[in-house]
């Protein structure tokens, strides 16, 4: 059985992730293969400083991802060009580890998360998606206060996404990340226990 983990940016869908790995799930983290393909010396990250320029590779080769955000958030062209170079090869890997996992490890679940499923059309990818869901105003303030932006710079990124309201009404499953932890591990347990997962 496999599950595709989605939410809004500051969601805490890491958390989530980390909570269903904990019961015995695994994971293929849709964020961790885009760092993979853009290794330094990898085709990918060529394509990009081809594509977006030298000023974004660092001293040890390594691709500067804040700032390259910088260059593409705000600029639909800039993005779709991005996201063009990125996505064929992250899916590809996706596909090949959720296969990898469904035929070594039949009995366990799989979650795929996958940040922006709904914007880029892979919920066929899955049998079930789980959003994780707060509300605007909170990942507003999360994102502020966790990743030190201006409150402008925050509301760029979320209107970079899908509404979290419309990614709520989407989902098969929802977990409210609102509350305490305890409330969070509670909500993934009766999940845990409904799909009959040991």
């Amino acid at each position: 059985m496999n599950i595709g983990l989605t939410g809004g940016i500051a969601s805490g869908k890491s958390t989530v992730a980390a909570m269903l790995v904990r019961r015995g799930a695994l994971l293929v983290d849709a964020d961790r293969i885009a760092r993979e393909v853009v290794e330094p010396n990898t085709p990918v990250l060529a394509q990009v400083i081809e594509r977006f320029g030298a000023d974004l590779l660092l001293q040890d080769g390594s691709l500067n991802r804040k700032k390259l955000g910088e260059k593409v958030f705000g600029d639909p062209e800039a993005l779709r060009d991005l996201e063009g170079l990125l996505h064929p090869p992250i899916r590809a890997t996706m596909r090949e580890r959720m296969s990898r996992y469904q035929e070594d490890h039949p009995d366990k679940l799989v979650v795929v998360d996958i940040p922006l499923l709904y914007e880029s059309g892979l919920q066929g990818m899955v049998e079930e998606v789980m959003v994780v869901y707060v509300p605007r105003e909170v990942q507003l303030a999360r994102l502020i206060a966790r990743d030190g932006m201006s409150p402008e710079e925050a509301e760029k990124r979320l209107n970079a996404q899908m509404s979290i309201e419309d990614k709520k009404r989407m989902a098969d499953i929802v977990i409210t990340n609102t509350g305490s932890l305890e409330e969070t591990e509670g909500q993934i347990d009766a999940f845990w226990k409904e799909r009959g997962l040991s």
